[in-house]
């Protein structure tokens, strides 16, 4: 692990980007309390809303200012007049001026040119300045974009008054090392912030995200779950997870607030986390096979890359098709009966035939069953010795 100094911003856009997962749609409540445990658990900064879809979502943009909650909040817009005007009165301290930096959408979605893209950069971050909003520049499908141009972009919106570009891989189409080349030119010419935002198409969000902060990036964007368009975002849990463990930086987060986070988000999200999801999974900490439950029971670092105790969890060993007569013999002592090997060696049988019919770890109650099956037997087996 490096160790370092440096740290992070996170600017998690759950409320924004996440919710544009198809079929996603939080609730006022909702909104408010994610807001309020981001905030609480130490997100530095938060993306609640898209001010242009409406009043019914400035006006939840409204109530999450008032609630004070001590960190900045930002509202993603078009870089167009409608939308700037609209972010006023939300109570947001940074605008998102979003606009293409690829040629593909600056011809083919925007259908204007390169010029056009830099003027309207310089005016509308100039008037958002004069509006009072600190202001990002959001570079749409940066990583297809031409990297001199980029260059452009990030003068044109420094010379401007912007305090941040937002480098934004919208496709999922980066891999680390070419979001560490990028990153690191971008960073080599100026001092502006950087905020790398990652999308998971081919389950490198998290990779490039953590790429982008070697690069140099300075704020990083998050949602928690890794919710988002398409396959979804960089994930907060690991992100702050992976570079806290990985190269010693800090984010401010409170590792032992994401599993709630977690949970909150997948309610009202009424998206199912998977188990075996990256740090947040029901089962991440769950373990079967006889190798590692038998190092495990010798010396937990053994097979530990991630304390379970910094999440509030616990190891956990269950038993199935691949356990070993060591997890038998442990698992049977928690519900208080004590097992020699053979009998363990028995009972592994048992075990296998019934995980790989049914499909899943036997309960308690059924490994009881299985342990009073076998004294059946021997006290069958003694009777027949003695007649």
């Amino acid at each position: 692990m490096l160790a370092t100094q440096r740290k992070i911003a996170i600017n998690d856009t759950t409320l924004r980007d996440g919710e544009q997962t198809a079929g996603v749609a939080f609730n006022a409540g909702e909104k408010v309390l994610i807001a309020t445990a981001l905030a609480t658990a130490g997100v530095a900064e938060l993306e609640i809303g898209i001010p242009a879809m409406g009043e019914s979502e400035r006006e939840v943009m409204r109530m999450i200012a008032a609630q004070n909650l001590g960190v900045p909040l930002m509202a993603w817009c078009r870089m167009c007049d409608n939308d700037l005007l609209s972010a006023v009165g939300t109570g947001v301290d940074l605008v998102d001026l979003s606009i293409a930096a690829s040629d593909q959408q600056i011809a083919h979605k925007l259908r204007r040119d390169r010029h056009w893209v830099l003027q309207q950069i310089d005016r509308q971050v100039r008037k958002a300045t004069d509006l009072g909003f600190e202001v990002c520049v959001g570079c749409e499908d940066a990583s297809r974009a031409d990297l001199d141009f980029l260059r452009q972009i990030l003068e044109t919106a420094e010379r401007a008054g912007a305090r941040r570009i937002r480098y934004a891989d919208t496709l999922g189409i980066l891999e680390p090392f070419s979001v560490l080349a990028h990153i690191q030119q971008l960073r080599s010419g100026s001092d502006i912030e950087i905020e790398m935002h990652a999308h998971d198409d081919l389950g490198l969000a998290t990779a490039n995200t953590l790429a982008a902060v070697m690069g140099g990036a300075t704020h990083i964007n998050t949602t928690v779950n890794g919710l988002g368009e398409r396959a979804g975002n960089a994930a907060l849990e690991e992100a702050v997870v992976g570079l806290q463990q990985l190269y010693g930086i800090a984010t401010g987060v409170d590792i032992a607030q994401l599993p709630l986070l977690s949970t909150l988000v997948e309610a009202a999200s009424g998206r199912a986390v998977h188990c075996q999801k990256s740090v947040v999974g029901s089962h991440v900490f769950t373990h079967e096979a006889g190798i590692h439950t038998d190092g495990l029971l010798k010396d937990f670092r053994n097979y530990q890359g991630l304390d379970p105790l910094l999440l509030g969890r616990n190891h956990e060993m269950v038993l199935g098709k691949h356990s070993g007569t060591q997890g038998v013999i442990h698992a049977f002592a928690r519900i208080g009966i004590e097992l020699n090997r053979d009998e363990a060696s028995r009972l592994l049988n048992e075990i296998r035939e019934f995980a790989t019919r049914h499909k899943r770890t036997p309960t308690t109650l059924e490994l009881q069953k299985f342990h009073l099956d076998i004294l059946n037997a021997e006290g069958d087996l003694h009777y027949e010795a003695g007649n």
